[in-house]
């Protein structure tokens, strides 16, 4: 009883959660749009969170008369948790955004969403229906032709109010993001502000899509280029970055011209919806943003679609080369960011406090689960001394849940994910590895219930483990060894993967021989997680990336446009020259 009363009061004093468009609900399926939304402020109980002023239906208020009186005392949280419960869950439904109008789905078919840190239930997904996703495709190939030819500089306007109330929202995205994925407050804040970015960085799409212009290519003939948006265009997310990879996606496509369809992760929906709120809150009009929800069935009618000329994807290398080959074979675009295994070479002559720490935060920050973690290490010449001293700063860190002020790692994001991790640990000793750390058996108190793995850490790690083959995603760090910095590079460039590597060293020579050589498509140099700004593009390589434009930057502005080539004469032609066959040149 003391332990679910400590939870509950834990809860209750965080935050609101959830965005605004919860302030109606429906079973109906009716609509509650921006416009009919005022402000609302939440409590939370439970993990769950709802409107202070809550009406809640009479038949319901009749239950349980003490229900009514909403006091939270010894007496009546007990014998009201469980009401609670059915209730909020059945009334915080995560509503799908169509044409303008946050919808509530027809669906009959629900997934939980799931505090990884209490395996409380936060709210509840639909599988979009069938007939809903046609209708977000098609409010979004009804809005493209005013939304393209509305001037760059108003379409500027809306991502610079968005960055405005995006920053402005920060805490509230962050503490949603802590709920429904796990992360510690910190990181989800940094999570908001790397795609916070990029809005910034749209916000001068004019100078990115300019085009080009060659005057008197011919006698009298000028030719010039333009950056036009594709149409419809869709994200496909992950979990791990529930900000962060949805502001990688529409904010570009959108103020490019093009209107977007996004699907969420179905493990943590909530930054999206919020995200959308604040855009429709920006300018953004009805329509230009939409979003769905579902799992592979909706992902499969995104590829399908002949709408939707374009697809952005972040997540697994299962289901980027699926929706890669499906959506391709449909000639669609597609950008696909997928698995990774991110090496970093310590040479001995680099500076150890600083690379011991640079290898701790890579490797264990939020519990491993980012795509460029920094999961295996190769130290050149002897490992001992900086084994032992890297074991000394994992065993420091503390594992609690996201929302505790102490927490420097949160839980992993379900069940499934922890026994999969535990499995590669275990996979790694039986093939001859040693545990020099192992967090697989850590509780943490208040939260026995969590996913929780604490940092763990293996070496003697040779390539031929599934361990080394296989991307983790979780808080393990493997540690190689290699004779030579050539050694080292050969073991990094064998990996199939290419997302990113880094080396650690006082060299200049030697850095300079990695940076030329490693085949990572991101290369850091005394920088552990090198993902550069958004002036740049996310540049992953080889297995870790799938088409030929990648993410944000002026590789990501060409993914979401095409160019048209306009060739024009303005002259006073002579008459009586007659008809030429012959083909057109540049010769007078």
């Amino acid at each position: 009883m003391l332990t679910r009363l400590a939870s509950i009061q834990r809860v209750r004093n965080l935050k609101a959660v959830r965005p605004q468009i919860f302030a109606k609900f429906s079973t109906d399926a009716k609509l509650y749009s921006k416009q009919h939304n005022p402000p609302v402020s939440f409590v939370c109980f439970s993990g769950k969170c709802f409107p202070e002023k809550f009406d809640f239906p009479e038949k319901l208020m009749k239950i349980h008369g003490r229900v009514v009186s909403l006091r939270f005392n010894l007496v009546h949280v007990y014998l009201c948790f469980t009401f609670f419960n059915a209730l909020l869950i059945m009334y915080q439904r995560v509503p799908n955004l169509i044409g303008g109008a946050f919808i509530e789905s027809r669906s009959s078919e629900y997934i939980d969403v799931i505090n990884p840190a209490t395996q409380e239930v936060v709210s509840q997904l639909p599988l979009t229906t069938n007939e809903e996703f046609k209708a977000a495709v098609s409010a979004a190939k009804q809005a493209f032709p005013s939304w393209r030819n509305t001037p760059i500089t108003t379409r500027q306007r809306v991502m610079l109010k968005l960055q405005e109330l995006i920053r402005g929202d920060i805490d509230k995205l962050a503490m949603n993001i802590t709920t429904e994925q796990g992360k510690t407050l910190k990181d989800a804040q940094g999570d908001v502000f790397r795609g916070l970015e990029v809005v910034e960085h749209s916000c001068g799409m004019a100078t990115l899509q300019m085009g080009e212009y060659v005057p008197n290519v011919s006698n009298g003939i000028d030719t010039y280029s333009l950056r036009e948006p594709l149409g419809v265009c869709a994200g496909i997310c992950p979990f791990n970055f529930p900000a962060m990879i949805p502001l990688w996606m529409f904010p570009v496509a959108v103020t490019c011209g093009n209107t977007f369809v996004l699907k969420p992760s179905e493990k943590d929906p909530g930054a999206s919806i919020m995200l959308a709120e604040l855009a429709m809150e920006a300018g953004l009009p009805d329509g230009v943003l939409n979003i769905v929800h579902g799992t592979h069935d909706t992902v499969n009618a995104i590829c399908d679609d002949d709408n939707i000329r374009a697809i952005s994807f972040v997540g697994s290398n299962v289901a980027g080369m699926h929706i890669y080959a499906r959506a391709s074979a449909k000639g669609k675009r597609v950008q696909s960011n997928m698995g990774a295994k991110n090496h970093g070479i310590v040479l001995p002559d680099a500076n150890m406090d600083a690379t011991l720490n640079a290898l701790a935060a890579a490797g264990f920050g939020a519990a491993g689960q980012r795509c460029m973690a920094l999961s295996t290490v190769v130290f050149v010449g002897d490992s001992k001394s900086w084994e032992d001293k890297l074991v000394e700063r994992a065993k420091a860190l503390k594992v609690n849940a996201g929302t505790e002020a102490d927490a420097d790692l949160g839980p992993v994001i379900s069940k499934q994910a922890k026994e999969r991790i535990c499995r590669l640990i275990q996979s790694g000793i039986e093939s001859g590895a040693r545990l020099l750390l192992d967090g697989r058996n850590i509780v943490v108190p208040g939260y026995e219930h969590g996913n929780f793995i604490g940092p763990t850490i293996l070496t003697d790690v040779t390539a031929d483990m599934e361990c080394y083959k296989e991307e983790i995603f979780g808080p393990v760090l493997l540690c190689m060894q290699a004779d030579s910095l050539e050694e080292a590079i050969k073991i990094v460039n064998k990996n199939q993967y290419g997302n990113g590597a880094a080396i650690f060293t006082s060299s200049g020579t030697a850095a300079r021989k990695f940076q030329t050589e490693i085949e990572a498509g991101q290369v850091g140099i005394n920088v552990p997680i090198p993902v550069p700004l958004p002036f740049f593009s996310f540049t992953g390589s080889k297995a870790s990336f799938a088409g030929d434009l990648n993410f944000y930057g002026k590789a990501g502005v060409n993914f979401y446009t095409q160019i048209k080539t306009v060739t024009q004469q303005w002259r006073d032609l002579p008459g009586g020259s007659g008809v030429s066959l012959a083909m057109p040149t540049s010769q007078k």
